[in-house]
This record gives C-alpha cells, sequence and structure tokens, in this order.
C-alpha cells in the first residue's frame, strides 16, 4: 500500500479555512482525515463531506453566502480557471458561480503528496522513456505525477521541469511545496498558455524531463510533440480512460500518432479482405509507453503505444502488460491480451452496441433473433469467412442479430464465404477454391449492414423485422420511407466504396431524411453534400 505518512502534514490549514461548525464536525466525525477526499459547500444545501467509499453531512444547517465569502477570503485568489489553493500546500478549492460571476458554491479537494504510488510502474520512468498517463478522475493521475517528479528529481538525479497549469501539482504559492523534490516548477498564468509554457520550459532551462497534467487541446499536444523531437523525456497525463479513448479524440490522437485514411489499391483491399479506404498511423507516437490507471495497485501498460496502436488499427487486440500490487506489496506481472476492444475503419468499436435512431440508422431494418445463439434456428454455428466483405461490419452484425456464427481468417476453416458480387463475377481464386472444396458461397450485391443482415436472417432462418425506437416491430420496409431512404443510401454508399460509381444522386428526401443520409455518409468515411431546391432537394455521395 501507499505510504500515508505525509496525508495530514498540512491538511490543519485547509481546516481553518472552513467556518467554525464545519471545522469542528471535521474534526470531532468519526471518519479519519487521512481517507477526507473534499468538502462542498453549496449555498442553501448543508455541507458534505466525501472520504473513500462514504459521503457523509456535516451540518443540518444550510451554507450561507456569508459561509462561502468566510472562505473565500482566506485562500489565494481564483484564476481563469476558477481554481484556488493554499499556499505551500496542495489542496485545491474549484469555485461554482452564478451568472454575475458571484461565487455560489466551492469544491474543497483535499491534496496529498503520497509516496510509494509509482513503484508500480518505477521501471517505466527510469528506462527514459516517455510516458503518459490516463484514468478516469479522482484515481489519482496527478498524485503519480507528483510522485514521478520527485523520484525522476532526487533518486535520479534528472533536470526535471514541471509545467504546473493550475498550481495542482506543486501546490499553491510561489514556494513549491516539497512533495515534488528538486524538481522546479513553471507557473502558467492562463491555461490557455499552457504550450507556451511547455515550449519557454524547454528553450530556457534545459530540462532533461518535463512533467505535464491535462493536456487537452491541439496546441498542447503539438508542444508535446516539439517537446518529445528534442529529446526530452515527457511524462504527462491527457484526458481519456483508454488507449481506444484517445484514439477516438480527434484533437489528441497526435500524442500516440494520428490516423490517416489511406485508400488501398484493388489488390491489396482484397488481399487484407476489407474495404479500400482504411485507417493508420500517421506518424511516431509522442508517448514510447501509455499507462490506464485502474487504482492504486493495479494498471494496464502499452510497453510500445505505436504497435498497439497498429494492432487496433488493424483490428486486432493490441498486446498489454497487467500490473498488480498483491496484499504483501509485491508487484505482480502479467503478460495478457488488452481488453480494448479492436476498432473499426470507421474509428468504431468491434461488438458496440448499435447507435440509437438520433445517430441516423437505427430505423434501417434489423433481423431479430427470437432465440439466444444457443438455440437460434439452424442448431449448428456457422464459421465465416468474409472475402472483400467489411469484417467489422460483419461482425457487428453477428451481435446484433445474436446468431451462433464467427468470422475465421483461413479459408480452410470456413463453413461458409460471404463475398461481393464484383468478386464472384471476376472468379476470384479464392471463390473458385471455395466452390471446389464445396462450401457454400454467400454473394451480396454491396458492402452493407443491411445487406449482411439479410443473408444471416435467410442462413439462420431468421424472421425479418423493423426495429422500432422502443424495439417493437415496425412496418416493414416498403412501408418505411425513412427505412427505404436509408437501404437507398447504404446501396448508393456501397457503390461509392466499391468503385462502381464515383457520385451517387439519391431521390429527393425531407430535410430530416437527408440528414439521415449525411449522417451515414459520415459514418461510412464518404464525402456527402446536398444539392437543388426543395421540394426536389437531394443528397449527393462521392469518394
Amino acid at each position: 500500500m501507499p505510504d500515508r505518512r505525509a496525508d495530514a502534514a498540512d491538511i490543519d490549514l485547509l481546516l481553518e479555512a472552513f467556518p467554525d461548525r464545519i471545522r469542528q464536525a471535521l474534526i470531532a466525525g468519526p471518519h479519519h482525515r487521512a481517507d477526507l477526499l473534499e468538502v462542498v459547500m453549496d449555498l442553501g444545501r448543508p455541507p458534505e463531506a466525501r472520504y473513500r467509499g462514504e459521503e457523509c453531512l456535516l451540518s443540518p444547517d444550510d451554507i450561507t453566502q456569508t459561509d462561502i465569502d468566510d472562505v473565500v477570503g482566506r485562500i489565494g485568489a481564483f484564476g481563469e480557471d476558477n481554481r484556488a489553493g493554499i499556499p505551500r500546500t496542495l489542496h485545491r478549492i474549484s469555485a461554482l458561480r452564478n451568472r454575475s460571476g458571484r461565487v455560489i458554491g466551492l469544491t474543497c479537494r483535499v491534496g496529498r503528496a503520497v509516496f510509494g504510488t509509482i513503484s508500480i510502474v518505477r521501471d517505466l520512468i527510469e528506462s527514459g522513456r516517455s510516458v503518459l498517463l490516463l484514468g478516469r478522475p479522482g484515481v489519482g493521475k496527478t498524485t503519480m505525477l507528483r510522485e514521478m517528479a520527485r523520484v525522476l528529481a532526487d533518486d535520479l538525479r534528472k533536470r526535471v521541469v514541471i509545467v504546473d497549469t493550475s498550481n495542482e501539482i506543486a501546490g499553491d504559492g510561489d514556494i513549491p511545496h516539497s512533495g515534488i523534490g528538486r524538481a522546479r516548477r513553471m507557473q502558467v498564468p492562463r491555461p490557455s498558455e499552457q504550450h507556451s509554457v511547455m515550449i519557454e520550459a524547454v528553450e530556457n532551462h534545459m530540462p532533461e524531463v518535463i512533467v505535464i497534467d491535462e493536456i487537452g487541446t491541439e496546441l498542447e499536444a503539438l508542444a508535446a510533440r516539439t517537446i518529445a523531437e528534442r529529446g526530452v523525456q515527457l511524462i504527462g497525463t491527457a484526458h481519456g480512460q483508454t488507449l481506444d479513448n484517445l484514439l477516438s479524440n480527434p484533437t489528441l490522437s497526435d500524442l500516440i500518432g494520428g490516423i490517416q485514411a489511406v485508400t488501398l489499391g484493388d489488390d491489396e483491399a482484397r488481399r487484407r479482405g476489407t474495404q479500400k479506404t482504411v485507417l493508420e498511423r500517421k506518424a511516431p507516437p509522442t508517448f514510447d509507453v501509455l499507462v490506464e490507471i485502474q487504482s492504486w495497485d493495479a494498471v494496464t501498460v502499452y510497453d510500445n503505444v505505436a504497435e498497439a496502436v497498429d494492432c487496433l488499427l488493424r483490428r486486432d487486440l493490441p498486446p498489454a502488460e497487467l500490473r498488480r500490487r498483491d496484499a504483501d506489496g509485491q508487484i505482480v506481472v502479467e503478460r495478457a491480451v488488452s481488453s480494448v476492444p479492436p476498432r473499426d475503419d470507421r474509428g468504431g468499436q468491434r461488438g458496440a452496441r448499435t447507435q440509437s435512431a438520433a445517430a441516423g440508422h437505427a430505423a434501417a431494418p434489423v433481423v431479430a433473433a427470437t432465440a439466444p445463439p444457443a438455440a437460434a434456428a439452424g442448431g449448428t454455428g456457422q464459421r465465416i469467412y468474409p472475402f472483400g466483405v467489411s469484417r467489422d461490419r460483419l461482425e457487428r452484425v453477428i451481435n446484433q442479430l445474436r446468431v451462433p456464427a464467427t468470422i475465421v481468417r483461413d479459408m480452410q476453416d470456413a463453413t461458409m464465404v460471404m463475398t461481393l458480387k464484383n468478386y464472384y463475377r471476376q472468379g476470384a481464386a479464392r471463390v473458385r477454391q471455395a466452390e471446389d472444396r464445396g462450401v457454400p458461397v454467400y454473394v451480396l450485391r454491396n458492402n452493407t449492414t443491411i445487406q449482411m443482415e439479410r443473408q444471416l436472417a435467410d442462413v439462420f432462418q431468421l424472421r425479418e423485422v423493423v426495429a422500432g425506437e422502443d424495439g417493437a416491430d415496425a412496418p416493414a420496409e416498403s412501408d418505411n420511407p425513412v427505412a427505404a431512404a436509408l437501404l437507398e443510401a447504404e446501396l448508393a454508399i456501397g457503390q461509392v466504396l466499391n468503385g462502381e460509381r464515383r457520385t451517387v444522386e439519391l431521390q429527393p428526401r425531407s430535410g430530416y431524411v437527408r440528414r439521415l443520409q449525411h449522417q451515414l455518409a459520415e459514418r461510412y468515411n464518404v464525402q456527402s453534400e446536398s444539392r437543388g431546391r426543395e421540394p426536389h432537394r437531394r443528397v449527393k455521395f462521392s469518394r
């Protein structure tokens, strides 16, 4: 367990800022002060204390404006980020304001320099590689970051500079908290200037290591890349809980190499068994190692970020290292496959649940299984080899329909082959090979989920319905103009993606339906625009 000897070293300074009745309640309460996380004071509500795993009221009396003004008068000035602190402590007071700017609520978080928190990843920072920390709010990212800075500065005797935006790492005031050891701290006057202070730290102070908390903007991500390219070790945190979250964030994906769409040639797309437009990593990642923090005693480590990102973009599970601290304080390292679901070519996750109708495609026809997979019609499971068919869409359809089918990568393991009309007409070698072996070949008109749903419905003898917003059966497609419009859009998108046509114009539709068609195009990375005037305005798709 982490050493908590420093937990209560300066907590009395925070208690002195509270009104007497709140301070006395905290001192006389049944909970240990070492477990106090934060105190919440909102105008017109009773004060509340939050401990590890529990919340309790400190007084039956509501907070008054006088109570809030007294606390504000005893602490430092609030910055543009509505945060203040107490000099030479790690406590953070955040303000809630009304429309006129007056403070009407306070969140007083207890800051601690907890020693021993990085033993589980100490070898990573000692390696000299750049490390990025991810985790949900309150999991301890900043505490771990502070301890990393101290170990690098004191134990490894490196020149460490902390870029401290909200004075959360090294505390409020001009003299930094002792929790950062010999590390130097550069304060940031405004959050919007963090990126420029990052560059200034490299240019003016010759650091070997730069520590940054909460990288959150594109300029900060670019500054981080500039620093890494100058050979400086970076230790930082970013918004997000998992590697896949970061990969899906267009603002911060550059930290792990960025993503770009690449159009493959026909032969290469056929060899990979994917659509022609795929996603690939754009550049080397800024950070070499990524750590997902689950708790004080458990983390997931991606030791090679470039390899992990490439695996996700290839729709494979990236290798990961699971580390945990057992009851005896020993570090247990297990080599395992990450639980992060692989991404599809449009940046989604395989097996993700179907989006709502507001996302633009829930009104499309879906085939609902009438029984769980084990008891689905058809009895036996199918091993499907997709040739030229998107594996990601097919797997998503299988999960949605709950049919007993799996996708295989080797033709020899397949009990059925699913391909496109173009490949079948061309007499592709793998199609002929399947037919020679007596493996049934199912031909789709287009590489769309609707075509896959209908084919699997036929294979597994499922009844076809159109799912309404409440999950109830809706009229069939011919009676549903929205479903018909989305089917038309899916077919047109398939023609564009397969290279059959460079542009396709759809039938005139209402504004609501056109918006759904635009969203569908965005989902498949196809350009779309509306043309013409009402009532003949229509959507046009192009590469």
